[in-house]
């Protein structure tokens, strides 16, 4: 285990800090004191990421400091040794070195790390996090990867740029049959439902490999899209139901980052396509590789808090009015309904943009900029790496500011920029692609919170399936829109400027009409849950 060794020249005050329990991003118990009158302090875990922490904490003799008067005893030297295992499996190695600075720090600089959460997380939701991040990871991997083969499948079968953009629309169908699936999640539990829904996606994703013509790619892709979009929707919930008030946006915001890296990985392999005519079909295959990793959840996963606490009986009568409060019944159904007509109308209105921005990116590089598959995964990687960063700061600032005014800064600024690079020639593509990235991203933490928030546990799994087949239904519409437009006017810059209008209409309601949810427990904003048992 890590262990770090910290010596402290201070003074009285310092020694009784030093000496008190820590509470910062681990809160400390003392431990029972050895039978000598000089055994160090020890200090242990009472809560905190992690599976092991130990603190000890020496005091030597006081050292003379020659003053006026002669000697005078003042300063103290104080050893503190730490030694911790953090709950975090797959990725303690990326914040272990983090933790070891940030421990030995000072109390006062110990506040406000851009990795750490606003909350101080419990080490069995740190593991929660942890799992879901790694399935993340494989659904962003899954979601993005017939975005970027679809333009070489396309070249591969001779097809037209109608052809394509119907398969494209025609595989969002599968939200349909996703809003089917997380329904189930309401009844059956997020556990059984997101694991069979990982298996699926990846085998599923596979058979893209195999595909003879377009049609059939599509038909693939659309089962897999099924499985692989009820697994996203699933691990969102499942993280808001799990984290602490604070630490919603912030969860939200390292799932995406993990999203994206799994989208990274999709991006990073990309030239394989240039193997030859068939290379694309070799990112299919891929997926299969994520199945050992999905087995390992199996067996450590655990059900939600909330979902334990609602219970299946519960949730099989969450739309059964009570006897005894008939109105307040009718009020939360209706303040439900009001809550997905909002989100479900932003959900469409963005993706008109945000869906034939992403989907079709690739084909307007390769075939109205003159990219190959290498400057492609060139242009990806560069442009869009650097919106990590506004993932972060977005679900940092949503959780400590507020969600409303960093998605509308957000949705307004992402599209703005990204229109710039649609219009733009030259090296300013690239940098308007990277600005709109680092300000877009920030909507992703700030505003993908409100579908597990605004609904109660019984129906978040079929209120967050319904929105997504909003969006999906103006994925739809923008990637007929974006090719008809394209064709009207002689390419895609024209197509998106007018399509802007969607996420325009997103900011406004972003500001006039989304609640403010940071800091309010579920239980808060959906009062016909019950609050779970520790």
């Amino acid at each position: 285990m890590p262990t770090v060794t910290r010596t402290t020249v201070t003074d009285q005050a310092g020694t009784t800090r030093l000496c008190a329990p820590r509470d910062d991003l681990v809160l400390e118990s003392p431990a029972p004191a050895g039978d000598g009158a000089g055994d160090p302090l020890r200090f242990a875990l009472a809560q905190g990421p992690f599976d092991h922490w130990e603190r000890t904490v020496t005091v030597s003799p006081q050292v003379p400091v020659e003053g006026v008067g002669g000697a005078e005893p003042r300063d103290q030297v104080v050893t503190e040794t730490i030694t911790f295992r953090l709950a975090l499996p797959v990725w303690r190695v990326v914040f272990t070195p983090l933790v070891r600075r940030a421990v030995v720090r000072p109390a006062s600089k110990r506040r406000n790390l851009w990795w750490l959460s606003p909350d101080r997380l419990d080490a069995d939701v740190a593991r929660t996090l942890a799992r879901l991040c790694l399935l993340s990871m494989a659904a962003g991997y899954l979601g993005t990867l017939l975005t970027q083969t679809n333009t070489f499948a396309k070249a591969q079968f001779d097809s037209s740029d109608t052809a394509l953009s119907a398969m494209l629309a025609t595989v969002r169908v599968a939200a349909l049959l996703a809003l089917v699936v997380v329904a189930v999640a309401d009844r059956r539990g997020r556990r059984a439902v997101l694991l069979w829904s990982a298996v699926a996606a990846c085998v599923l994703a596979a058979t893209g490999a195999l595909t003879p013509d377009l049609a059939w790619l599509g038909i693939s892709q659309t089962a897999a899209r099924t499985a692989s979009t009820s697994m996203a929707i699933i691990i969102g919930i499942f993280a808001i139901e799990e984290m602490p008030a604070g630490s919603r946006a912030y969860a939200v915001s390292v799932l995406a980052m993990c999203a994206a890296l799994g989208a990274g990985v999709c991006v990073a392999v990309l030239p394989l396509a240039d193997l030859g005519v068939g290379g694309w079909r070799f990112l299919y295959v891929i997926p299969l590789a994520f199945l050992p990793a999905v087995a390992w959840q199996a067996r450590h996963l655990h059900e939600t808090r909330r979902f334990l606490a609602a219970g299946p009986a519960e949730a099989a009568q969450s739309h059964v009015a009570a006897p005894s409060a008939p109105d307040a019944s009718r009020t939360a159904r209706r303040a439900q309904r009001r809550r997905f007509a909002l989100l479900a109308s932003s959900a469409l209105l963005l993706s008109l943009f945000t869906t034939p921005a992403s989907q079709l990116l690739n084909e307007y590089l390769r075939t109205e900029r003159g990219f190959t598959a290498v400057g492609i995964t060139l242009f990806t990687i560069l442009t869009n790496t650097p919106g990590g960063i506004g993932i972060i700061v977005g679900g940092r600032l949503a959780d400590l500011r507020g969600r409303r005014i960093v998605g509308a800064v957000a949705v307004g600024g992402g599209v703005g920029f990204t229109v710039a690079m649609f219009v733009a020639s030259g090296p300013w593509i690239w940098v308007w692609s990277a600005v709109g990235a680092i300000v877009g991203a920030a909507a992703v933490p700030a505003l993908g919170v409100y579908g597990p928030e605004l609904f109660p546990t019984a129906s978040r799994g079929s209120a967050n399936g319904g929105i997504n087949v909003a969006a999906v239904t103006g994925a739809v519409v923008g990637l007929l829109t974006a090719g008809y437009l394209s064709d009207l006017f002689g390419g895609l810059p024209a197509a998106m400027a007018i399509l802007a209008v969607g996420p325009a209409i997103v900011v406004l309601l972003v500001v006039f009409a989304y609640p403010e949810t940071a800091h309010r427990e579920l239980e808060d904003i959906n009062p016909t849950d019950h609050r779970p048992t520790d």
